[in-house]
């Protein structure tokens, strides 16, 4: 917390420290190591010998910098990690949705005066977020608990289903199975879009004359950026500029040269 440049600071600082303190001397044990901001997921395996001093060496080097410590959990085959649950069965890492029991699940209420697709993301993301990380069983059981929220917040069953529905033929679509066999692919064109431009039905209409004959892959995805505005180009920046470049000296240079009373 602090100034907008706090956290990156901290990211940026701290990763050095990482890549030149931590991962230069347990490397060897870390088989994988992620930080997100102010958390870290790892797989650590333990040496041979030494398991338990090397284990204390490590957690000492994590919080050899700065002045915060790092609340760092015991290795076991299962651990919480942000919203998932992680445990490690017949050598496979398993994962379900993990959900604080504290939580008040205070979705959009239908009397908001928010737009009908708040209500429709709200939908899709969980439902997708759920699939992605539960197996069929789970996945029905946090669904089960997911529309009974939606239902204690005011919403009518009947209205939910058809976006329900309409969520899963979007998932399944997108995510077909969850052992996919053979390499699928993916043919990705993107662009600037142009208010005089092609459209998406007119790359996929010369796409399919000629291009999906010669090519392998299974599907076209069209992904459309808007171009830079001024506001891109142009952005204010709080640092200040050299001398040279100084508008109020620029201004005095022209006034004293065109003697012109600013």
């Amino acid at each position: 917390m602090g100034t907008p440049t706090a956290c990156s600071y901290a990211s940026i600082t701290y990763g050095q420290h990482k890549n030149t303190e931590i991962l230069t001397t347990f490397s060897p044990h870390l088989l994988y190591y992620r930080r997100y901001i102010d958390d870290i997921f790892g797989i650590w395996v333990p040496p041979t010998t030494n398991n338990i001093e090397t284990w204390e060496m490590f957690k000492t080097k994590l919080n050899s910098w700065g002045k915060l410590e790092w609340v760092v959990e015991t290795p076991s085959q299962h651990t919480v990690f942000l919203d998932l649950n992680l445990q490690i069965i017949d050598n496979k890492i398993h994962t379900n949705t993990y959900q604080k029991a504290l939580n008040l699940y205070l979705y959009i209420p239908p009397r908001s005066a928010h737009p009908p697709s708040c209500l429709k993301g709200l939908v899709t993301g969980e439902l997708r977020r759920y699939w992605l990380q539960n197996n069929a069983e789970d996945f029905a059981s946090i669904l089960s608990k997911f529309i009974n929220c939606l239902t204690e917040r005011g919403h009518d069953i009947e209205k939910l289903i058809p976006l329900l529905e309409q969520t899963a033929l979007v998932i399944e679509s997108n995510y077909p199975t969850r052992n996919p066999t053979g390499n699928p692919s993916t043919l990705y064109i993107h662009w600037d879009y142009h208010p005089n431009g092609l459209n998406r039905s007119d790359i996929r209409s010369i796409n399919n004359n000629t291009l999906q004959q010669v090519l392998n892959y299974n599907k076209v995805t069209n992904a459309i950026s808007r171009p830079k505005n001024l506001r891109d180009i142009l952005s204010r920046t709080p640092l200040d500029p050299p001398e040279h470049l100084n508008i109020q000296n620029t201004i005095n240079r022209l006034a004293t040269r065109d003697q012109i009373t600013i």
